[in-house]
């Protein structure tokens, strides 16, 4: 399938160089960058010493001579020094920035769009990187496993794959599934047996007999130990972790700084899988240097091998392709490549490219759907399937699908590879003219598409949609096939990729979502701003309704994701914050009440309690618990460290508690007109979360994420952001904004459309 891959890619701006002739990378050379000449304009203030009283003029100079031997500076001049010393509060700005800051700083100074491309079918002209960074040795614990009641002695790669399995939570959704345990448990019991030594593998037969719990609890303590970190050990761990990424997670595309994205090599551990994948369990073995090749310019430097003893597998000089590193994995005996990150130039062009080609179906879709349309009544099957297979990839917006080896993979379906036992007629059992099917497997990722289609609904049938005969095709290709059969028997994904290619140069499955994804935020963008009252509205009820329409374009696409107990428990304590904020407006109000009225009844209404003595002691327990931090340096000092550290912070919570319910009282009795600003205060808080919890509640099983980073082009919300003046921060976080940094200069009435697809 060519959408098995959704790419996260990113942008950044540089200076526009100069551009000079690249030579091809087979004799690119790299060399120091020359000093830039100073030109003095026409306009440079000429001095003079004191001569004679000869005046001399230019065309743009004005030359001027005192008594004195002091020259008069002019507005020239001026303007240099003063550009002089804004240079020099620039470079001190740098200066004080982090070097992580001032890296980004570099990197977003390229304007990769203004630059020059490199020679044709080349991907760069110079590249150099330090190669990848490996997974730490294995240190062995000690701890022993136990076999049927006795210990048992572990060689450090016997312990190391008994520790990743010590090290799954037994109630996580891998052990705790029962669907997915057996598989888990079968695949990792053979993995383990193998690596083990012949005296243990005599030994060791049946898992069920192995009890893992004394190196599970070993674990969990380090856990706990590792809490115990001071500010200090944070601090120098944070040293370690920089490092590391200063010398492997940048590298030197012609000239410029360009941010890697997978610098550090996957570590060995149990392979997870997504959904039930029929290898879960299995273990990831530890890669070396000599499995890994490397890809940098002739004229760069060879990065030596970070592990001693050890060498590179291979060097290579290919221009042609955008990896830096490569291995294969031992799970599926796939190629795995360490790239350059979202944000590069070399996924920005991929980026824009892929948005231009899906704007340019805005003046060839017409004429794919009248194909396809009539198409859909032919009387020859293998035609009939085809076009049906066109109208769900363009109207439901499914993968095109291939086979699956599901001894190797998951059972993930697209629309070739739909089985009849995927399509539910009429679900819920209406009879006469209902003209429903629910359509329900698992998609990309193992993602559960469940959705039931009327193909007698007006959004399919209106503009000779042709909802009706889709649905009767269906019915005829289910027709006397077992519930296993193919739907599309006839039809395979090579033809409906070649038939797609046919009709437009890179047509793919992907820039039907592509542009379907773009189209519908735009279309539904365009639809909000011309309801009444739209001016109206705050940025923040702007956003709302952005999301709305995003939210729109991932149910289109099947964007999902599953709800976590943390969403869960999120969800309940805004809530909970809700219902209390409601009781003490309800309570403001009768203060109000009060008084108004006056009286006696003053003196009873309620004042803060006293929260200084709960902070006191709260701050009291932090401190010493830092202290503990400090001066443990046994296990069990650390663990009693933590534990203190969790009591303050839980005393911490209780403080913040208290504060959030006598938020709504005053120190002392308050007077009318506090009460109603008060009042008016929480009427707003209220409304306001009110708006948050409707929002994470409606998309807490879709993900608005995946599609504003694959498929809506970015220059449809920045445009949006420019005429309504919502900043782009309210949609778009740092890391989607370096990464569509060539889509911010749009004008606020741009438009996804064709002519777009046409500048590239």
């Amino acid at each position: 399938d060519d959408d098995d891959d959704d790419d996260d890619d990113e942008y950044e701006e540089i200076e526009e160089q100069p551009k000079k002739k690249r030579k091809s990378s087979s004799t690119t050379t790299t060399t120091k960058p020359k000093a830039k000449k100073r030109v003095k304009a026409t306009s440079t203030t000429i001095t003079k010493k004191k001569t004679s009283n000869t005046k001399t003029t230019s065309t743009s100079t004005t030359i001027t001579k005192k008594k004195t031997s002091n020259t008069k500076t002019t507005s020239t001049s001026k303007a240099k020094k003063e550009n002089g010393k804004a240079d020099t509060n620039n470079n001190k700005a740098l200066k004080r920035l982090e070097k992580a800051d001032r890296i980004a700083h570099a990197m977003q100074s390229f304007l990769w769009w203004d630059a020059q491309d490199p020679p044709e079918g080349c991907q760069w002209g110079t590249m150099e990187h330090a190669g990848v960074s490996f997974a730490e040795k294995y240190e062995p614990h000690g701890v022993k496993m136990k076999y049927n009641g006795d210990e048992v002695d572990l060689n450090p790669v016997e312990e190391e794959a008994a520790t990743f399995f010590a090290a799954m939570d037994p109630d996580g959704m891998h052990l705790g599934n029962p669907k997915t345990a057996p598989i888990f448990i079968k695949n990792f019991f053979t993995d383990f047996k193998k690596s083990l030594s012949k005296t243990n593998k005599s030994k060791i037969k049946d898992f069920k007999k192995c009890d893992f719990e004394a190196i599970r609890h070993h674990l969990n303590e380090q856990k706990i130990v590792k809490k115990a970190v001071t500010d200090e050990q944070r601090k120098v761990n944070k040293t370690v972790k920089n490092e590391t990424m200063f010398k492997f997670g940048y590298s030197l595309v012609d000239g410029h700084i360009e941010k890697i994205g997978n610098y550090n090599m996957e570590p060995p551990g149990t392979f997870r899988g997504r959904g039930e994948h029929p290898k879960m369990g299995k273990l990831k073995n530890r890669v070396y240097p000599e499995q890994v090749s490397l890809n940098v310019s002739e004229c760069a430097r060879v990065p030596p091998c970070s592990i001693p003893g050890h060498a590179w597998g291979e060097l290579r000089h290919d221009p042609t392709v955008q990896w830096l590193c490569q291995w294969k994995e031992n799970i599926n005996n796939q190629d795995k490549y360490m790239q350059l990150a979202a944000q590069s130039s070399f996924k920005g062009k991929s980026d824009r490219s892929k948005y231009s080609k899906a704007a340019l179906l805005c003046e060839n879709i017409d004429k794919i759907r009248a194909s396809y349309k009539k198409k859909l009544k032919s009387k020859t099957n293998e035609e009939k399937q085809l076009a049906t297979a066109m109208w769900v990839i363009d109207r439901l917006a499914l993968r095109v699908g291939g086979e699956k080896d599901t001894d190797e993979e998951a059972d993930t379906v697209g629309c070739c590879s739909l089985r009849v036992e995927h399509l539910h007629f009429d679900p819920n059992g209406e009879g006469g003219d209902n003209l429903e099917i629910e359509l329900e497997f698992l998609g990309k990722d193992s993602m559960l598409f469940k959705q039931t289609i009327d193909f007698g609904a007006t959004m399919y049938t209106e503009n000779n949609g042709m909802g009706e005969q889709v649905y009767a095709n269906f019915k005829r290709f289910c027709s006397k096939k077992k519930q296993s059969e193919e739907v599309f028997d006839v039809l395979t994904p090579s033809v409906l990729n070649t038939h797609l290619k046919s009709i437009m140069d890179g047509l793919t499955a992907k820039v039907f979502r592509t542009y379907n994804a773009s189209k519908t935020l735009q279309d539904e963008l365009h639809k909000q701003e011309k309801l009444g009252g739209w001016s109206k509205l705050t940025p923040a009820e702007m956003v709302v309704e952005y999301n709305n329409a995003n939210r729109q374009v991932a149910i289109l696409c099947n964007h999902q994701k599953s709800v976590s107990k943390a969403q869960e428990t999120q969800l309940e304590n805004i809530g909970d914050k809700i219902k209390t904020l409601k009781k003490q407006k309800s309570m403001l109000k009768k203060i109000l009440k009060v008084l108004k009225v006056g009286g006696k009844n003053v003196d009873k209404i309620p004042v803060k309690k006293d929260e200084k003595k709960k902070k006191e002691q709260c701050d009291k327990a932090l401190a010493k618990a830092k202290q503990m931090k400090e001066k443990a340096t046994s296990k069990e000092a650390k663990i009693a460290a933590t534990e203190a550290d969790e009591k303050a912070k839980e005393m911490k919570r209780d403080l913040a508690k208290l504060k959030f319910e006598q938020a709504h009282l005053w120190d002392k009795t308050p007077s009318k007109d506090q009460a109603a600003k008060k009042i008016q205060s929480w009427t707003e808080k209220i409304a306001k979360m009110e708006m948050n919890l409707k929002h994470k509640d409606d998309n807490k099983e879709v993900s608005l994420g995946t599609s504003k980073i694959n498929y809506m082009d970015p220059r449809i919300s920045v445009a949006w952001c420019k005429r309504n003046d919502v900043p782009i921060e309210k949609i778009f976080s740092k890391t989607l904004r370096d990464k569509f940094n060539w889509a911010m200069a749009v004008t606020p009435d741009w438009e996804f459309n064709a002519s777009i697809g046409k500048q590239g």
